[in-house]
């Protein structure tokens, strides 16, 4: 097989979950959005539903079907995007729950599924989506007659528990939302972190499930190993790759391996990136294309079939910062030729 794995441990999505519910005295949901940030969205949702979730989060009405095909009707799935034109028949026959984020959505859904349960979601300060205070004003006397099931918003610096933003946030959203007997959600991974002054009603974390910064305690969540196609000696001045970016300094052993930016391995990462035989790191050499990648793997003693990219020495945020990124976007941009491999109860 010329394709990488990716290995994907529900097991320890699931412990990333219990140790950040631990935290919390309310209810902790789970963002399974993207695709689950790229790890499978019904595989995860169903592994966390065993483990007690019944709150989830995602995008679009779309990622909604998917996860709701995999848990059936026993869990609440908002929408983050809201009640968009087209959404209509999908909310109503998957029972989904749009966070309204304008006047115009919430109209939208009133008059077309008028006793369809819905959220509320307000802008304090990150300017993205939700209502502002000026137009919430304006509304909540025709809103909150009709019932929402959670009033939220989202903090836009979370990740820096000394930015000021924070405390502005927090304070916006009391402002909003103490006269309210409605259960708030503040918090996702971030906020969580930053304390209880944060939690409200619900938290819901998304990175940290997945073994991401700014939840240093995570444990590892995804691997990629990737497959030799070929072995070859190069001599000192031989060049590897596109445009001749590395040349020998010594007689060296360089393995080429099946995959590249096709598969979400960025092309930027690549010079301060290795992938690893055991202990052993093999740095990668020249570019990397769109296929295949270039790795000296001189130091091994044993030829290997495979070698690791994404591990436990070198995880999603040590990719990031090689790439000039974030982890989020390191595990979204995980390519479709993956052999996807599920380890762990998958509920």
């Amino acid at each position: 097989m010329s394709t990488a794995t990716l290995s994907i441990d529900l097991d320890a999505i699931r412990a990333n979950w219990r140790a950040l519910n631990e935290k919390t005295s309310g209810e902790t949901g789970a963002v399974v959005k993207a695709n689950a940030y790229g790890l499978g969205a019904g595989f995860v949702a169903k592994a966390l539903l065993k483990e007690g979730v019944q709150t989830f989060f995602v995008a679009v009405a779309e990622e909604g079907v998917v996860v709701r095909k995999s848990l059936g009707n026993a869990s609440t799935i908002y929408i983050f995007g809201g009640h968009m034109q087209g959404d209509t028949e999908l909310i109503r026959e998957y029972r989904l729950t749009p966070l309204l984020n304008s006047v115009d959505q919430l109209i939208r859904h009133v008059e077309t599924l008028p006793h369809h349960p819905f959220g509320i979601q307000l802008d304090t300060g990150m300017n993205r989506l939700g209502m502002e205070p000026v137009e919430w004003h304006a509304v909540r006397e025709l809103a909150l007659p009709l019932n929402p099931k959670l009033i939220m918003s989202h903090l836009a610096c979370a990740d820096d528990p000394d930015h000021d933003m924070n405390v502005k946030q927090l304070a916006e959203f009391h402002k909003m939302t103490d006269d309210l007997d409605i259960p708030k959600s503040l918090s996702a991974t971030g906020g969580i972190l930053l304390g209880s002054d944060y939690h409200f009603d619900l938290t819901r974390p998304g990175v940290g499930l997945y073994g991401g910064f700014p939840f240093e305690q995570a444990r590892a969540v995804a691997k990629v190993n990737i497959p030799i196609i070929q072995t070859r000696e190069v001599d000192v001045g031989e060049t590897v790759g596109y445009s001749n970016t590395w040349r020998a300094p010594t007689p060296r052993r360089i393995a080429t391996v099946s995959a590249g930016y096709a598969d979400g391995i960025i092309r930027a990462m690549g010079g301060k990136t290795a992938l690893y035989a055991g202990d052993v790191a093999c740095p990668i050499v020249g570019r990397i294309s769109m296929d295949l990648i270039g790795v000296d793997v001189t130091l091994l003693t044993q030829p290997v079939e495979s070698l690791e990219l994404l591990n436990d020495r070198q995880t999603i945020d040590v990719l990031a910062e090689n790439a000039g990124t974030i982890g989020y976007e390191i595990l979204t941009s995980l390519g479709g030729r993956y052999q996807r491999r599920y380890l762990g109860d998958m509920g």
